[in-house]
């Protein structure tokens, strides 16, 4: 599915954050006024639409769950996301495959194709993602693309410090 030029022309604003990768992909994330949804588009460096994922985001903006859909808008997987009561922190993801239901024979419950652990030290900082395929016979980034679905990083909250969006920007007047 082709872009539509308004998306790859896309500037960063209050809603709408673009990031231009070094291989001329890009990924536009929008979100709604109220914070509650997300949605992340990966273009190829041709501007075709290779992935959309949309997020549910809590009052805290963190992932609820999300359903990801390749460039064609066909509904590949589900993720839900489980967050540690005491302080919030992001413990686990579970990707279930929206095209083919997978059942435990044991319990009738629907299982996920993948899990997704986080673990965190004494400081608070994540671990890296532990990742139970539970497809047989394919490792999570052959079977994915990716390591997890997770957002690394909330591209709508500012930080001080950091370069501005977009590395090409000069300040206003030079």
């Amino acid at each position: 599915m082709q872009a539509q030029g308004n998306e790859l022309e896309a500037v960063d604003g209050p809603n709408v954050r673009v990031m231009r990768h070094e291989d001329g992909s890009r990924t536009l994330f929008t979100r709604t006024p109220d914070n509650r949804s997300l949605t992340k588009k990966k273009f190829n460096a041709n501007g075709v639409l290779v992935m959309m994922t949309n997020y549910r985001m809590d009052s805290n903006t963190n992932p609820v769950s999300c359903k990801i859909y390749d460039g064609a808008n066909n509904l590949l997987y589900k993720v839900s996301y489980g967050y540690r009561k005491s302080d919030g922190q992001l413990v686990e993801e579970r990707m279930f495959d929206a095209r083919t239901k997978r059942v435990d024979p044991n319990t009738g419950a629907e299982m996920p194709v993948q899990r997704v652990c986080y673990v965190y030290d004494a400081q608070g900082n994540r671990s890296a993602p532990i990742v139970y395929n539970l497809l047989p016979g394919k490792t999570f980034e052959e079977v994915f693309g990716v390591k997890s679905s997770a957002l690394d990083v909330n591209p709508f909250k500012e930080e001080s410090g950091k370069a501005p969006a977009n590395p090409n920007a000069r300040p206003v007047g030079r």
